[in-house]
């Protein structure tokens, strides 16, 4: 019997850091598109799944952007109690569950999230963190990383008032004698079905972890208009080197 899989994408109308970024265009198409060619993509790819996709927005003009390409993706619209801010993220996927389970009558083995600014994950990225969560019932979640540019234990401070110290004191003298540490990109996270349906912290740390690395230089956070210039040039580089990038973007779409 196949496993099944719901994929959820969520966007909020508004964001204090970037004006209506799930509403940009990205390389000359709308930047939600990417995330939604990924899942074409993988879709196509794992007949061994069987794959529901949902968005979840209180945002209509995001939501008529998504369905005028991909209609088969399932809207839920998002209510007021969680469209602020400061709202976990993992009350949005638990909503997105609970929603689309009762819907369909049935419940689904693992959920696995997409952030809309992300749009330069490959089709492998998704497969390996699939696959890793699938492959190992000890793990309660997969989420997406890169390698760390700083090592709290060696090159990174806190501000202490009048002075500041190492984050983690350490004896180290050389960042290479550091631990391997990575940063966590927000791009994509795999959870188990029971461990995100039964949490009532908001915390992913509750759950036991481990993690699949994505490209570095395909991954900036996009909290600004500088952020998301940016990512276009790197975007544009990626597309003419790697044949995997380029996929995601020639199988977009169009409307």
């Amino acid at each position: 019997m196949s496993d099944k899989l719901l994929i959820t994408i969520c966007g909020r109308a508004g964001s204090k850091g970037f004006r209506n970024k799930n509403l940009k265009t990205f390389c000359d198409k709308p930047l939600v598109y990417y995330t939604l060619s990924a899942i074409d993509l993988f879709r196509k790819a794992r007949h061994d799944i069987e794959v529901d996709v949902c968005l979840n927005t209180d945002s209509d003009l995001l939501a008529n952007l998504v369905l005028s390409a991909y209609p088969e993706v399932e809207y839920l619209p998002r209510g007021e109690a969680l469209g602020g801010d400061a709202v976990p993220k993992m009350a949005v996927f638990q909503d997105s569950l609970h929603r689309m389970e009762e819907k369909h009558g049935y419940h689904y083995d693992y959920l696995m999230d997409l952030d809309i600014t992300s749009p330069l994950r490959t089709l492998t990225d998704m497969n390996n963190a699939y696959d890793k969560k699938a492959s190992r019932d000890d793990l309660d979640l997969v989420f997406s990383v890169t390698d760390s540019r700083r090592n709290p234990y060696f090159n990174m401070v806190a501000n202490c008032g009048d002075h500041v110290e190492n984050v983690i004191a350490s004896p180290y003298t050389a960042r290479q004698q550091a631990p391997e540490i990575y940063d966590v990109n927000a791009s994509m996270y795999v959870f188990r079905r029971d461990f995100l349906a039964n949490n009532k912290t908001g915390i992913l740390w509750d759950g036991k972890i481990d993690i699949i690395k994505m490209k570095d230089t395909a991954v900036l956070d996009i909290d600004s208009e500088e952020d998301f210039v940016l990512m276009q040039f790197i975007a544009k580089y990626l597309y003419e080197q790697y044949p995997e990038f380029a996929e995601i973007r020639d199988n977009i779409r169009t409307v």
